[in-house]
C-alpha cells in the first residue's frame, strides 16, 4: 500500500511538472470598426484568428436601455474590463471622474483570487493604470501591477508632441517594444496592451489612405507581440490565449467621430488564437464577454458578489 502511495504521489508530481501554465494576452486597439478590419489586409490578426475566431461584436450596452453607454474609448476600455456597462462602472467619458470600483477589473479579482500571480500593463494612457485599473487605492484593495510601461503621452522629451502626432506612433512603437520585451522575459500572468495611433489617424483622416495604413501598422505591432507570445509557448511550457479586440468603431457619414449609437459606432470585433467553446462567438458578442472568458481560461473563481453583477458571457 505504502508502495502504491509512492507511485500516486510522484505520478502527481510528474503530472504538474508537465502541465502548461496558463497566460493572457489582450490587446486594445483604438477606434476599428468591424468592417475595416475585415478590409484592410492584417495577415498577423488574420493568423491568429486562423488558429480560434474572428467575429464582430459590439459596444455600447443596449441601445435605448439602461445600459445604454457612449461609444468612448475610455467607457469601452472599462465595460471590457470590468464586464460590466456604464450603468454599473460609471465611466461615461475620456474624463474618468468616478468611477465605481465596485464593479471590479479581471485584474483585480485575479490578483485577489492569486496573489503571487503577475500582473503587466503597456499603454499610451496614465489612466488606464491610475484611473481604471486604480493601482495603489484603498477602493481597489491597493491593487498593485508588476510591469507597467505607460503614461508617455506626458513625456513630450522623449515624445515630442508634433503637429501630425506621429509622436503617437511612435509611443505605439515604444509599448509595443516593452511588451515584447516583458513577455519573452517575464512572461506576466495577465499583460493588458493598449495601442491608439489608428483612433487618432480615423479623427484626423476619417475612412481613408492615411486610417487603413494605420490599421496595417497596428496588424505589424501585433505580430510582434504574437511572436514573444509563441516564443514562451515553445520555450517554456506555457498556454497563452491572446485576445485583440477594439473599443468603439466609427461613423458612417466620415468615420472620424464616434460617441453615439449608430450601427457602426456600435459595431466593433474580437479575434482570439483559442477556438471557442461554446455559441457566444456567433450569438451575441460584446466586449464584457473579455472578462468571464479570461477568468474562464485561467480557471479564476469569480466572486458571487462580482459573478452575479457581469454583463458578459464567457465564450469558453
Amino acid at each position: 500500500m505504502k508502495y502504491i502511495s509512492t507511485l500516486v504521489f510522484y505520478f502527481c508530481l510528474i503530472s504538474f511538472s508537465f502541465a502548461q501554465q496558463k497566460k493572457v494576452l489582450v490587446i486594445l486597439v483604438d477606434g476599428i470598426p468591424y468592417d475595416v478590419i475585415k478590409k484592410v489586409k492584417t495577415p498577423n490578426i488574420t493568423k491568429i484568428a486562423q488558429k480560434g475566431a474572428l467575429d464582430k461584436a459590439y459596444v455600447g450596452g443596449e441601445k435605448g436601455g439602461k445600459t445604454e453607454s457612449p461609444t468612448i474609448s475610455a467607457v469601452g476600455y472599462n465595460s471590457m474590463l470590468t464586464g460590466t456597462w456604464a450603468n454599473k462602472h460609471n465611466v461615461w467619458g475620456n474624463g474618468i471622474e468616478a468611477p465605481n470600483y465596485n464593479y471590479p477589473t479581471f485584474f483585480r479579482v485575479f490578483r485577489e483570487a492569486k496573489p503571487n500571480l503577475k500582473l503587466g500593463i503597456f499603454s499610451t494612457w496614465l489612466d488606464n493604470r491610475t484611473k481604471l485599473l486604480g493601482e495603489g487605492l484603498v477602493a481597489t484593495n491597493n491593487l498593485h501591477i508588476d510591469y507597467k510601461f505607460d503614461g508617455y503621452e506626458k513625456d513630450t522629451v522623449a515624445f515630442p508632441h508634433d503637429k501630425n502626432a506621429l509622436y503617437i506612433k511612435n509611443i505605439d512603437e515604444h509599448v509595443t517594444s516593452m511588451a515584447v520585451e516583458t513577455i519573452r522575459e517575464n512572461a506576466p500572468d495577465i499583460s493588458w496592451v493598449y495601442l491608439e495611433y489608428t483612433d487618432d489617424m480615423g479623427h484626423r483622416f476619417g475612412d481613408s489612405p492615411e486610417f487603413y495604413q494605420s490599421v496595417e501598422n497596428m496588424d505589424r505591432l501585433v505580430g510582434k507581440m504574437y511572436e514573444a507570445v509563441q516564443y514562451r509557448e515553445k520555450n517554456f511550457k506555457e498556454d497563452w490565449l491572446v485576445i485583440i479586440t477594439t473599443d468603439h468603431g466609427r461613423d458612417a457619414q466620415t468615420g472620424k467621430n464616434h460617441g453615439g449609437q449608430s450601427d457602426r459606432e456600435r459595431e466593433t470585433w474580437i479575434a482570439i488564437n483559442k477556438k471557442p467553446k461554446n455559441t457566444r462567438f456567433k450569438n451575441g458578442l460584446a466586449i464584457v464577454d473579455v472578462f468571464p472568458s479570461v477568468c474562464k481560461f485561467l480557471n479564476i473563481g469569480i466572486p458571487k458578489s462580482v459573478k452575479e453583477n457581469l454583463e458578459g458571457v464567457s465564450f469558453f
